[in-house]
């Protein structure tokens, strides 16, 4: 079995010079357009669909969070400031509140970093619930519909629960002021309650010009089968490893860490990204809703992305053929994962770098500064422009009331 395991390996690998994880336009390597609808989606441009009224808050709510932690511009959570000056020169954007299909309020809700860099989110219900209750307060747009034609970014690990543990998570449930609003936001998990039905689950922040300069000649054989770089344990709050990732970073290096086919470590190389466009597969054990930046850079290298995560629900999925271009595994079949990956074909191991070697592809997993056609912050607009019109039930009557100003937790409701 080893010794046919390594003549797979050496097929695949000599494959794979025809594929490749390259950023640039204009490659050489062939190339494979997505077929049918969820293509013809990917290639849409919102321009002309809709139309968004950005809020002016004070800086309180956004630059000056900025600026006391320019940090928040790095990390995987970033993309709720991109996205805020996306929409300033953009466009979709109208000066005219009246002529508005959607209306954005721009909060910077995980900017507020520990020393490691981690966000806090103890303040972020108490700041959203203040800025909700500002525009309300000033425009009359809020009132009309209690938020249904509003949309905020909220990417927190848990979106708009606010919380970082999941237990926490779920007891607190989504910020009750925003339950007719929709929430863009990198958490997807179906049947979980921090997921709204018809939010919008977008890639999270990965620097885009970080990797480009990491990029290789793009005939390089993918001589590494299977790779990953990341914590398994949780030493600190989950040291077992049963809670952290849902245990399937733990079974992931307990079933192969001494398996040839596997180069996996807890070691981040200088050589990371490299490395990565060297490997026929990535490894994504996300175990919970809150991926990381891994996704994005396996399918920006062309790594097959080997998503390990129940429920899972992947950003832009109506406009990406996640089925198509990875592998999913159930977490509870991860002991099986080298027979799993040795009995793909190579013939679609082969398809899937084709369609992961699609420029569209990567654009749609990118914030890039200044956008470009097809990228992320587009693809939201896609996603927006892909709800309208608005149904007529959302509009209010006079003295309608839906929400409910006072649930939550207590000290959601002091002033902030």
């Amino acid at each position: 079995m080893d010794f046919w395991k390594v003549g797979f390996l050496g097929l695949l690998c000599a494959a794979s010079v025809f594929a490749t994880g390259a950023v640039e336009l204009g490659r050489h390597q062939p190339t494979e357009r997505i077929s049918g609808s969820a293509g013809d989606v990917l290639e849409d441009d919102p321009v002309g669909r809709l139309k968004v009224f950005v809020y002016e808050l004070p800086s309180k709510y956004n630059k000056k969070i900025l600026q006391k932690d320019p940090r928040c511009l790095t990390h995987m959570f970033a993309a709720e400031i991109f996205m805020h000056r996306f929409l300033l020169s953009s466009p979709v954007r109208t000066l005219n509140p009246e002529e508005a299909d959607w209306f954005y309020t721009p909060v910077y809700t995980t900017c507020d970093l520990t020393p490691n860099g981690l966000p806090l989110p103890f303040k972020s219900p108490r700041m959203m619930r203040s800025a909700i209750q500002l525009i309300s307060s000033n425009w009359p747009y809020w009132n009309r519909t209690e938020g249904a034609d509003h949309f905020f970014v909220t990417p927190h690990d848990f979106g708009a629960c606010f919380h970082y543990q999941e237990e926490k998570a779920i007891e607190r449930g989504i910020l009750p002021l925003l339950q007719r609003a929709t929430l863009v936001q990198t958490f997807g998990q179906r049947n979980h309650v921090c997921l709204k039905e018809g939010s919008i689950t977008i890639p999270p922040y990965a620097p885009p010009q970080k990797m480009h300069a990491h990029l290789i000649p793009d005939k390089t054989p993918r001589s590494i089968f299977v790779y990953f770089r990341g914590l398994f344990y949780d030493v600190g709050n989950d040291p077992e490893g049963g809670y952290y990732a849902r245990g399937a970073r733990a079974a992931v290096w307990e079933n192969f860490k001494n398996n040839p086919l596997f180069d996996i470590s807890t070691e981040h190389p200088t050589t990371y990204y490299e490395d990565m466009q060297r490997a026929v597969f990535c490894l994504c054990p996300l175990g919970w809703a809150p991926w990381s930046p891994r996704l994005v850079e396996a399918v920006i290298f062309g790594c097959i992305p080997v998503i390990i995560a129940d429920d899972i629900v992947l950003p832009f999925a109506d406009a990406i053929p996640w089925e198509e271009i990875g592998v999913f595994v159930d977490e509870k079949d991860v002991p099986q994962l080298d027979t799993i990956l040795t009995s793909i074909p190579p013939e679609v191991i082969l398809r899937k770098q084709r369609l992961l070697a699609n420029p569209s592809m990567k654009q749609a997993m990118l914030f890039p500064q200044p956008a470009q056609p097809g990228d992320a912050f587009h693809q939201v607009l896609n996603g927006l422009a892909r709800k309208l019109p608005h149904e007529k039930s959302v509009f209010l009557k006079a003295g309608e009331k839906v929400l409910n100003w006072t649930a939550g937790p207590v000290g959601d409701l002091k002033p902030w």
